[in-house]
């Protein structure tokens, strides 16, 4: 009876080994997640802040550059489109220079502009080529002012070298995972070797025995995702509640989720293959290798 107890807690406490690896493993590998989702709606917002200002020509009667405004507002690169009349045009004019121009000119001879934001995809020096080509071709259109080109392409230069340090950094940490996680795995399956070995002396079929091996590693896995989970949601919401109230402007729901999803997925795939791969390392062994 003693012997049989000692055995159930030696055993208990490998997988407990394994369940709190994986554990903080995943950890690492959600808060990179997390930080790439703040990052990648960072860059979003950044993006589509971009501005295309549009001055129609003098002969433009606001109304006619109302009707222009609800064209461009239809093509598939505007995100949002207001019309800037004369009168606004003239009032932002005097502000920005405390003239009244009006009253110097006689008239005002400014003209209506249209001013949208655009999507992000189509924020590529490339695209803005393309979206200033089609904007000249609509009538009573005067001049297009894009975002400056090298702004555009240095911006996406610098997402884009950030995006990818990330990526290499989060399979790096899988990597790093998956060694560590199949030598807790090994360890665990290494103390039921003798085990393994009378199984196929009785005729046990190698899916057999490595069918209850992968089942307790995949159950650590869940298990471990859900900490891991659970523990990434508590920060989160201490932070938002304590010392970053604006923090899923960054990090929204929908990109938490995918994280968790992915944790789930990374620690499952990871947990099964170590699992599989350590069984299978038993199985081909002889008699004697098992004493070393």
């Amino acid at each position: 009876m003693k012997k049989t107890k000692e055995v159930k807690i030696s055993y208990l406490a490998a997988h407990l080994t394994t369940i709190v690896s994986v554990t903080l493993l995943l950890l690492l590998v959600g808060a990179i997640g997390i930080l790439g989702v703040a990052a990648r709606n960072a860059a979003r917002q950044i993006r589509e802040q971009q501005q295309v200002n549009i001055v129609m020509a003098d002969s433009v009667s606001d109304g006619m550059a109302q009707a222009v405004s609800r064209r461009i507002a239809s093509c598939p690169f505007v995100l949002d489109c207001r019309v800037v009349t004369k009168a606004e045009a003239l009032a932002d004019w005097n502000e920005q220079t405390g003239e009244d121009l009006e009253a110097v000119a006689g008239y005002n001879f400014l003209s209506p502009e249209i001013e949208f934001r655009l999507k992000e995809e189509y924020g590529s020096a490339q695209q803005l080529k393309k979206v200033e080509k089609e904007l000249k071709a609509l009538p009573g259109v005067a001049e297009v002012i894009p975002p400056d080109p090298q702004t555009v392409s240095g911006m996406n230069s610098f997402f884009g070298h950030a995006f990818l340090v990330l990526g290499i950094t989060a399979l790096v940490m899988i990597l790093i995972s998956f060694v560590l996680i199949n030598n807790t795995v090994l360890l665990t399956i290494y103390s039921r070797r003798f085990t393994i070995h009378t199984m196929q002396l009785v005729g046990a079929t190698d899916g057999f025995i490595r069918r209850p091996f992968i089942r307790n590693n995949l159950l650590s896995a869940l298990i471990a995702a859900t900490l891991a989970s659970g523990i990434i949601a508590a920060v989160l919401y201490l932070l938002k509640e304590n010392e970053f109230p604006e923090l899923f402007t960054y990090v929204d729901t929908a990109g938490i989720l995918i994280v968790v999803g992915a944790l789930y997925i990374c620690g499952l795939l990871v947990c099964g293959l170590s699992a599989w791969i350590s069984t299978t390392r038993f199985l081909r062994r002889d008699y004697d290798d098992l004493f070393r």
